[in-house]
C-alpha cells in the first residue's frame, strides 16, 4: 500500500501544492510563526535551567513544533485536545499564559495542578487541553470517548489525540481505533512519528511501511503528512475535522517528523543513536521552512523576527521570575481537593488527623 506524503511547501518554503495551501490571514500567519518561535526559545531556556539544577525535569519539542501548532490552528477553540507531552505549543497557541506554564514547571503554589504532575504535564481546563499523562497512549481512548460523547450530544465538536509511534504498539491503540471505526466517533488521531520511542527505533516498532496504513484495518482513512510542514498539518487536520463534523467518523494521521533532541532531560541519546542522524533533519526544520515561506510572502521580515525574539525572551524571563517569587509548595490541604465535588467522610477524617498532627508537632513541611 503506497500513501502519498502530503506537503504544501518544500524545505525552501516554496509552495509545491497550491491547491492545498490554506487561506490564512497575515495576522494568523505571524501568530503561528511567533508560537513556533516561542516554543523553540522556551525549550532552549528551560533545558539550560534544568542543567543548572533550577528545574527538575523537562521535555523539548525541537523539530516537532509544526505537528501540534498546525493542528491547533485548524481546530475550533471548543474542540478537545488530548496531548502527549510535546504539544504545549498547541496550548500556547490557544492562549496558555507563560506565567502559568512556568508555575506548572516549578510545581509551586500557583501551579494549576498543585504539584501533582511532573513538569511539562499541563492541564488547562479553560482551553479544553486535557491533562497530560506519561503512560503511553492513555490519551487515545479518552479522546475517542470525548468524541463519541459529542456525537451522542449532537454537537459538532471533534477531539484530537496526539501520540508517538510507540503508542501504536499498545493494546489501547487498537481497541480505541476499533471503537472509533465502529461508532464513527469524530476523533482525529495524530501519530507523531518522530523516529524514536525513547530508545526504540521506528524500525523495531512495526514492519509496516507506514503507520497511517494501519487505519485500513479499522475502517478509517489513513493520512500520511509531512509533519515538519505546518501548512500541510493545517490542511490535513482541517480536512479530518470537517469529516468528523459531517458525521463521517475518525481519521488517523501519521505526521512524519523527527525528534532532534533527547527524549527528555533524563535521556542520553548518544548511547543508542548515531549523532549524525539528527543533523540530517536540520534541513527539514519546521521553523526555518515556515520562515522562508513568510519571507517570500512579505508577512515576516528579519527586523520583525528580531523584535519577536526580544519580546519572547523578555516574556520568558518575566514568567520565570514570577514563578520563582511564589511559594515553592502548594497548600498542604490541596492534597484533599479536586477529587470529589463534595469531600467524602474518609478524606475529611484524614484531613482532621493531619491537622491534629500539625497542631501537636508543628508544620515542618513549609506549607
Amino acid at each position: 500500500m503506497r500513501l502519498e506524503v502530503i506537503r504544501v511547501i518544500d524545505d525552501e518554503g516554496r509552495v509545491t501544492h497550491p491547491e492545498r495551501e490554506p487561506k490564512i490571514s497575515g495576522d494568523d500567519l505571524r501568530k503561528l510563526f511567533r508560537t513556533i518561535l516561542t516554543v523553540r526559545l522556551l525549550d532552549e531556556r528551560m533545558l539550560r535551567l534544568q542543567r543548572q539544577g533550577r528545574l527538575g525535569f523537562y521535555l523539548s519539542s525541537l523539530g516537532e513544533e509544526a505537528t501540534h501548532i498546525g493542528a491547533a490552528h485548524a481546530l475550533r477553540p471548543g474542540d478537545w485536545l488530548y496531548p502527549a507531552y510535546r504539544e504545549v505549543g498547541a496550548a500556547l497557541y490557544r492562549g496558555y499564559p507563560l506565567r502559568t506554564f512556568m508555575c506548572q514547571l516549578f510545581g509551586n503554589a500557583l501551579d494549576p495542578v498543585k504539584g501533582r504532575q511532573m513538569p511539562v504535564h499541563h492541564s488547562i481546563r479553560s482551553l479544553n487541553f486535557v491533562s497530560i499523562s506519561s503512560p503511553v497512549a492513555t490519551q487515545i481512548p479518552h479522546a475517542v470517548g470525548t468524541a463519541w460523547a459529542a456525537k451522542l450530544q449532537k454537537k459538532d465538536d471533534v477531539a484530537v489525540a496526539f501520540f508517538g509511534e510507540g503508542g501504536t504498539s499498545t493494546p489501547i491503540f487498537h481497541t480505541s481505533l476499533t471503537f472509533a471505526g465502529v461508532f464513527k466517533a469524530p476523533a482525529i488521531l495524530i501519530c507523531r512519528n518522530n523516529g524514536w520511542a525513547i530508545s526504540v527505533p521506528r524500525s523495531v516498532q512495526t514492519a509496516a511501511p507506514t503507520f497511517a496504513q494501519k487505519a485500513v484495518a479499522y475502517g478509517l482513512p489513513g493520512v500520511l503528512v509531512d509533519g515538519n510542514d505546518i501548512l500541510a498539518m493545517i490542511h490535513v487536520t482541517a480536512e479530518a475535522a470537517a469529516r468528523g463534523r459531517r458525521g463521517e467518523g475518525a481519521t488517523l494521521i501519521e505526521a512524519r517528523t523527527y525528534r532532534r533532541g533527547a527524549h527528555s532531560s533524563s535521556d542520553d541519546p548518544s548511547v543508542y543513536r548515531d549523532p549524525a542522524e539528527p543533523k540530517e533533519w536540520e534541513r527539514h526544520d519546521p521553523l526555518e521552512r515556515f520562515r522562508k515561506y513568510l519571507l517570500a510572502k512579505n508577512e515576516v521580515t528579519a527586523d520583525l523576527e528580531a523584535q519577536l525574539r526580544r519580546e519572547i525572551l523578555e516574556e520568558i524571563t518575566d514568567a520565570l521570575q514570577y514563578a520563582e517569587r511564589q511559594d515553592p509548595k502548594p497548600p498542604l490541604h490541596s492534597m484533599f481537593e479536586d477529587v470529589y465535588s463534595d469531600v467524602p467522610w474518609h478524606l475529611r477524617e484524614q484531613q482532621a488527623e493531619l491537622d491534629a498532627e500539625i497542631a501537636k508537632h508543628g508544620n515542618k513541611s513549609g506549607h
